[in-house]
Order: C-alpha cells, then sequence, then structure tokens
C-alpha cells in the first residue's frame, strides 16, 4: 500500500532537487560563515525554510544517495558503507514514483548508482559522475562500462576543447582534499557550469503537458578541489581562519600523520592547507553563481513560480578540523548538510524565513518531494516529509538519528538529536559524546568525564537496541560488542544482486 493523497495533473508543482557534493553545513553565508560567500543560496534560506539540523546518516556519496533515490534508511537499503559495482534493484525510487504519476523526469550529472547508466526511474541521464575508480581501471572494468562510454561531460569537454582532453589533465586527484589549483581551462567548460547548461537546456526541450522533476546533481565542491581562476582569487590571499582543533587529538599521530594529496588524517602546513580551504571556498561560491544562473532561466522559462525547490548535499567534507579530511566519519563537517526548502509561489503554505531545529535526513527527500507532489508514498519509504515541519504544524518527528559508516578501523556508529552526539567506533570501542548546543565544533569531548557517565549511558543504550540483531553482531541486546567485522553492504542487498 502507499501513503498520500494525490493531486491532478495539471495541479501539481514541478520539482527541482538540487543537490551538491561534499559540502559541509557551516559554508554559507547564511549559516554564519565569516569568509563563504552565497548569496543565492542565503536567498533559498531566507526566503525558504533552513534546515538547522539536517544530516547524512552515511556520509559518502554512494550510501547517501541510495537513501536520496529510495527514501529508505540505511538498514533497509543495506548499503552501509561504500562498494561499488553493487546493483540497483530498487522497486520504488523517487524518479520512478514521480514517472509514474505522470511527470517528466530528467537527471543532469551525477548518480552514482550500478550499472552507471541505469535510469532507476528516470526518463533520461545526461550523466557526469565525475572520477570513478572502477570504470577508469582498464584491467577490470568492462568495456560498456569504461568511462569513454558512460561520461556524457567528458564526451562533450572533448567535442568542444579537445578530442585529447580528459579529467586528470590538471593533476589533481579526485579523492585529494588537501590540494588545489585553479581550474586549468575556461571557465565554459567547467563540470559545474556543464551541469547548469543541461539543466537549461532540459527546460527548453521538457514536455510542456506535463510538470516535470529535474535533479540538478553537481559533482563539485568535490576533491579535485579546482575552481576557475576568478573564485580561486577572490579567496586565496585571504586570511582564513584555521580548523577546530579538539582537545582529544592525537596532535603527535598528526604530525607523523600521512600528507599525501589524498590523505584522511595528517597536520599539515599552513600554506597548503589555506591553499585547500581557498580553493573549497571558491567552488562553493562558483556554485552558488551557478545556482543563480539556473534560477534565473527558471524564471525565463516562466515556471518559477510554481517550481518546489529543495537544496542539499550528500555529504560534508573534514577539510583539516582536527586534522582531519575527506568524509565517511560522524563529526559534524563530515556528517552534517546544508537543508532548504523553497517554495516561491507559496504553493505548500510554507512560513518563509523559518528555521527548522528537528533532525533530517537524506531519507526525507523522497516523501518530501513526493508529498508536494501530491503522489503516493510507498511503504517502502522510512524517512517522513518535512513540509509539516516547513509549516510549522505539530507534528511527530524522530527524537534522534543513527547513523553510521563501515570504515576499516575507523569504522563508526554514530547517534545525535541535533544537541547532543554519541559516537562509537566499532573496531576499537572508542566512545565520545559531544555537547553541539555548548560546542558545536566537537572540541571537547565529554565521555571520559565522569560528570556525564550517566548521560553517556543513555545514549549507549539507545544505540544497543538499534544494533540489536543487526547481522555484524554488534550489539546483543544489552552491550555493545567491539571488534565485530565491519560490512559495507548487508547481505539482504548482496543476495538480491
Amino acid at each position: 500500500m502507499k501513503r498520500g493523497i494525490g493531486l491532478k495533473q495539471q495541479e501539481r508543482p514541478n520539482l527541482l532537487l538540487i543537490t551538491v557534493d561534499q559540502m559541509r553545513a557551516d559554508c554559507l553565508s547564511a549559516a554564519g560563515h565569516p569568509i563563504v560567500e552565497t548569496p543565492n543560496l542565503d536567498r533559498l534560506a531566507n526566503s525558504g525554510v533552513y534546515f538547522k539540523n539536517a544530516y547524512s546518516a552515511t556520509p559518502s556519496c554512494l550510501p547517501a544517495r541510495a537513501s536520496i533515490f529510495t527514501g529508505m534508511s540505511q538498514q533497509s537499503h543495506g548499503r552501509v558503507g561504500y562498494m561499488d559495482q553493487v546493483p540497483w534493484k530498487y522497486p520504488h525510487t523517487l524518479p520512478g514514483e514521480l514517472a509514474a504519476a505522470g511527470y517528466h523526469t530528467q537527471c543532469i550529472g551525477k548518480m552514482h548508482v550500478y550499472p552507471t547508466r541505469n535510469l532507476c526511474g528516470f526518463h533520461n541521464v545526461v550523466l557526469h559522475d565525475g572520477y570513478m575508480h572502477y570504470n577508469r581501471d582498464k584491467s577490470r572494468v568492462k568495456a560498456s562500462e569504461h568511462f569513454d562510454q558512460c561520461d556524457d561531460y567528458l564526451h562533450w569537454l572533448r567535442s568542444q576543447a579537445g578530442a585529447d582532453q580528459d579529467l586528470i589533465d590538471h593533476g589533481l586527484d579526485c579523492n585529494a582534499s588537501t590540494v588545489a589549483r585553479p581550474w586549468h581551462m575556461e571557465e565554459k567548460y567547467h563540470p559545474t557550469n556543464w551541469a547548469v547548461s543541461e539543466s537549461i537546456d532540459f527546460l527548453r526541450r521538457r514536455d510542456p503537458s506535463k510538470p516535470f522533476f529535474l535533479w540538478s546533481s553537481f559533482v563539485r565542491p568535490h576533491p579535485p578541489f579546482d575552481p576557475p581562476q576568478v573564485y580561486f582569487d577572490m579567496y586565496k590571499d585571504l586570511d582564513i581562519p584555521l580548523p577546530p582543533v579538539g582537545d582529544w587529538v592525537d596532535e603527535v599521530a598528526a604530525m607523523n600523520g600521512d600528507t599525501s594529496p589524498e590523505t584522511a588524517f595528517g597536520k599539515l602546513k599552513g600554506r597548503r592547507l589555506q591553499r585547500a580551504l581557498a580553493a573549497y571556498y571558491a567552488l562553493i561560491t562558483h556554485l552558488d553563481d551557478q545556482i543563480g544562473r539556473l534560477m534565473n532561466a527558471l524564471f525565463e522559462q516562466g515556471v518559477l513560480n510554481n517550481t518546489i525547490i529543495l537544496f542539499t548535499s550528500d555529504h560534508g567534507e573534514m577539510m583539516g578540523d582536527h586534522h582531519l579530511f575527506r568524509k565517511s566519519l560522524p563529526y559534524e563537517g563530515s556528517a552534517k548538510v546544508p537543508f532548504m526548502v523553497y517554495d516561491p509561489g507559496n504553493h505548500l503554505s510554507l512560513k518563509r524565513g523559518k528555521q527548522v531545529d528537528q533532525v533530517v535526513e537524506m531519507r526525507d527527500i523522497m516523501p518530501t518531494l513526493l508529498e508536494a507532489a501530491g503522489v503516493p508514498i510507498p511503504d517502502s519509504v522510512d524517512g517522513s516529509s518535512v513540509l509539516p515541519l516547513c509549516r510549522g504544524e505539530e507534528t511527530q518527528w524522530r527524537e534522534y538519528l543513527h547513523g553510521e559508516h563501515s570504515l576499516g578501523n575507523l569504522s563508526n556508529q554514530y547517534i545525535t538529536d541535533g544537541q547532543m552526539k554519541y559516537i562509537w567506533f566499532t573496531q576499537s570501542g572508542r566512545e565520545q559524546l559531544f555537547n553541539l548546543t555548548d560546542d558545536p565544533q566537537e572540541l571537547t569531548d565529554l565521555a571520559p568525564s565522569p560528570s556525564m557517565a550517566t548521560e553517556l549511558a543513555k545514549w549507549r543504550d539507545i544505540l544497543v537496541q538499534e544494533l540489536n540483531g543487526r547481522e555484524e553482531g554488534y550489539s546483543d541486546g544489552t552491550a555493545l560488542i567491539t571488534g565485530r567485522k565491519p560490512l559495507a553492504c548487508l547481505s539482504h542487498l548482496l543476495n538480491q544482486s
């Protein structure tokens, strides 16, 4: 059975989902960031509804996108870590439900599904996943999966800028969070510009007799940190504050940590870190300008006031917080994301300028957009529509979010209600507890404090119950069990593959 009440097709609004990749929640002017300039996203936040506690339960690209597509928790969709080349066979997806309800559905940019050209319910996909290791490895990829066959942006780039062009020509690795340089070609060839150009072209060639669902899905600010020169110049000479470092960090280990371009942990010299931060912020401002360009196109096509817009990121980026880089960790830089809903035509009676404290997550996107469209919500969906929160209605909401990510020795589980956060590392047994209200940068670990023993036990017990019955054996229903083998995918997903 499906939840929800349908609207007549002519009453249905258009839907625009804008996702960026690896953008931190705090990298918005509207969030009070002292350096980053994001005037277009600020408009969405200030004229729409801004969610102050949005998280990615599994903060890396692939499992986070599984929640966006299906509305499921990580336990339900089965991806509790990162594993490429596991087929996507979900019976209910956001684009699939909208297409069945009469929407013209289109994705531009990053999907990160398998097989790579799997439509997952879209009528059409113009694809750019970025650099994907599995389809660049000539020793193990079949011809139909090779990037030369899959990537629409790369085909376009070679047709426009030269047949010898490639994604790696500027020398930056796709996971290099510690090095930066300006984009090496004209700005018009940047993948961010390309994604907006293709999105605008869809508005031109869409079926005007149907409402549309457009997912404009950007790869940046995910590395490589390669903003166009004009944006890099905006930030490269600024006095950028250094990232916070908690009192719980092992400074000796950080000094001896890895300093390779794609390091996950290490204390970097100031200039290199400053350049990386400048380029990361520059990529966000570049995105902001291009999102402004897309908004102008919606106006010029006469559809802005009949389009519901949801903006978010699939996960964040540590960017040197606590000498950590990249994602997949439970800390705020990695797990917390921007999230806002904008209804310029006021179709949904949202409270403009409202800020919401409740914890929301990637799984809430599908039911939110389906409710906005008047399309029934499948029972397979674990998330909830955020629209009642946007209207300021009294509604039952989750008391906390359970997140996790398999990550070798750093495999982790976390629980947060947006005010407190409990973290458990499954292989070492280390626990951490942070008061996010008083300590949003997670500078002080409260877990060792005797005065916090009762609070620590409360959150531990919640995780014990969340993990009870999981196949990894992390919990026996009364206690957490350290050292069990972490899994990237649960067996019910692998068995159907």
